[in-house]
């Protein structure tokens, strides 16, 4: 505790908001919590009758409840009112979402027999894009979302639960608008963003380069191109999409460029301070992502520590980012952006200079740009395989070499991408500037197609259960170790471990083989039936339906899930309800 403080707090933090999650103490519990918060507070501001031993304990506890108490009060209340399944709604949109191969997708407030509902709204691709500038009102065919029939499904209504969101409407009909006069400040500051977005669509470089842009600087994926994506993926340069620490600090340092150009030496710490309130309005207008406002956060406790002359805290910037977005926002803890995100930074705390000890004496500026490169990537990728393997269940080994050869030329790729952009939201266009961008991008983007066409190094498909993820994450942190001092106690010690992964891997897959299961799948308007046996299984489709998205959204996911390690499809006639298997007889009904 006396290391790192901080640091211990926000884990304890975390640890309330999990238990609550798991446990949902009722209101009468909620209050007990309370009480027992305040009296560990009162105890501590007492704390000359406290031991030097008992105070951290005190101190931990409270932090504990404090996580349990804060997440009761964001975790939304089950709502009984179903809503008709077509309604004449009101509604005004939050934010533009990915859209889908048929519809453009919004994250609405509507107004539906006299009660505020957020929603999901699905409208046709040849409808007009909407905005924060007017109150729209139509007819919606609404839904309410449902958990997932199977356990291997992704449970999308529980994703966006969290959110406070429990309907999905699909527009049926013509929409009538109505100017706002009651727009706020962060409603104004996105339709700022939303016309920058429409004005960069104006440019005369590439379709696909105009969406990378908007990606990469505005942090604007929603018409991305789903094979650039897919593609991004493969190759292990996804992050590279992402608004992240790297982009802050880029954007940053180019603000502090112009800044130290402008203003005189004697006025350094300044120059600092106006970079700091620049980045931050750049925050704002893109959106607080949880990499963004992490990566805003730390900047300025680091240079809050530089401008007060002490040495700075890595893993007290991390928690104290943590603790901001979790005390706004509790149920960010559960999203994927926010794990990943701290995870790879605590990564590169544990990882990165005992990666740099590896390499040879980094005497000039290009090694040091190359091996910090090299070691800042495979820190951050060692530390999030758990989890990538857990939640994407894929990886790619060409994505050291993709992140070797990519990222030492990523802050001039942001750098090009911000002023295309700046130039753009003041309508000024530069033929040939947008030209060699276009060039560039291009290069880029076909290069990350080369790394992503290495099939045989990309491996999909994988199981993994947070059995598997604890194991792993701990083999991770005793690398470190066994890097410092390679001794024989400390390469035993991950042996074991490593050992004791694969050990459960066979265990776990070992189980799962023994189980014999027939399913019934909805597939649309179609029916689809699985028999798995063994470690395999056998799927019959219509030849009507739509064989990628069932390997993509059924296959893949039922196969990971259940360890199966080959899947066959038939072809299933429609119009016979029963199929014969093995002298058994199944009805699809």
């Amino acid at each position: 505790m006396n290391k790192q403080p901080l640091f211990i707090l926000v884990i304890c933090f975390i640890l309330g908001i999990f238990f609550q999650d798991y446990v949902s103490l009722d209101k009468r519990f909620i209050v007990i919590v309370i009480i027992l918060c305040s009296v560990l507070l009162l105890a501590l501001f007492l704390r000359s009758y406290l031991s030097h031993r008992v105070r951290p304990i005190f101190l931990a506890l409270m932090f504990f409840f404090l996580g349990i108490i804060l997440h009761s009060l964001n975790t939304f209340p089950l709502n009984s009112d179903v809503m008709k399944s077509r309604e004449l709604v009101t509604f005004k949109i939050v934010r533009k979402l990915n859209s889908t191969e048929k519809y453009k997708k919004y994250e609405v407030i509507a107004q539906a027999e006299g009660k505020n509902i957020k929603s999901i709204l699905y409208i046709p691709k040849n409808v007009h894009q909407l905005n924060f500038n007017y109150y729209y009102k139509g007819w919606v065919f609404m839904q309410e979302l449902k958990p997932p029939v199977y356990d291997f499904q992704f449970n999308y209504s529980g994703y966006l639960k969290r959110k406070n969101i429990r309907y999905q409407m699909y527009l049926s009909g013509e929409l009538l608008s109505v100017a706002r006069n009651d727009m706020s400040l962060k409603e104004s500051i996105r339709q700022r963003r939303l016309e920058v977005l429409q004005k960069i669509d104006g440019i005369n470089i590439s379709p696909k380069n105009r969406e990378f842009l908007k990606g990469i600087i505005l942090a604007d994926r929603t018409e991305m191109d789903s094979s650039v994506i897919q593609d991004f993926s493969k190759s292990g340069l996804v992050h590279f999409l992402a608004i992240s620490g790297t982009h802050i600090m880029v954007v940053f340092g180019l603000f502090y460029f112009i800044f130290r150009m402008i203003l005189p030496l004697k006025f350094r710490k300044y120059t600092v301070i106006l970079s700091l309130i620049f980045i931050w309005m750049f925050a704002l207008f893109i959106g607080f992502g949880n990499s963004v406002l992490r990566a805003c956060i730390m900047l300025t406790v680091y240079f809050i520590y530089v401008l007060l002359q002490r040495k700075p805290d890595v893993l007290h910037s991390v928690a104290l980012s943590a603790f901001i977005i979790l005390f706004m926002d509790s149920q960010q803890l559960f999203t994927i952006g926010f794990q990943l995100s701290f995870i790879a930074v605590i990564g590169i705390f544990w990882l990165n200079q005992p990666l740099l000890k590896c390499f040879p004496k980094q005497d000039s500026y290009f090694k040091k740009l190359l091996f910090n490169t090299i070691s800042v990537s495979v820190s951050a990728q060692l530390a999030t395989i758990p989890l990538v393997l857990y939640y994407f269940h894929q990886f790619s080994f060409i994505s050291i070499v993709a992140n070797f050869i990519v990222i030492p030329f990523s802050e001039l790729i942001i750098i090009c991408s911000f002023v295309i952009a700046a130039l753009a939201a003041f309508n000024i266009d530069f033929n040939l500037i947008n030209q060699g961008y276009d060039i560039m991008i291009n290069g880029l983007l076909t290069s990350i197609r080369w790394f992503a066409d290495f099939d045989t190094l990309f491996f999909e498909n994988i199981p993994m259960n947070l059995v598997e993820v604890f194991i792993l994450s701990v083999s991770v942190y005793w690398l470190r170790f066994v890097i410092l001092k390679f001794n024989f106690e400390n390469r035993m010690i991950l042996i074991c471990f490593i050992l004791l992964f694969f050990i459960a891997r066979a265990i776990f897959t070992i189980v799962e083989n023994q189980k014999d299961e027939v399913l019934i799948h909805d597939s649309g308007k179609n029916k689809v039936l699985s028999i798995k046996y063994g470690n395999k299984a056998l799927f019959w489709i219509s030849d009507s339906t739509d064989r990628e998205k069932i390997i993509k959204y059924m296959v893949n996911p039922y196969c990971t899930s259940r360890r199966i390690k080959s899947a066959e499809l038939k072809s299933l006639d429609v119009t016979r309800k029963k199929i014969i298997y093995k002298g058994k007889i199944y009805e699809i009904n």
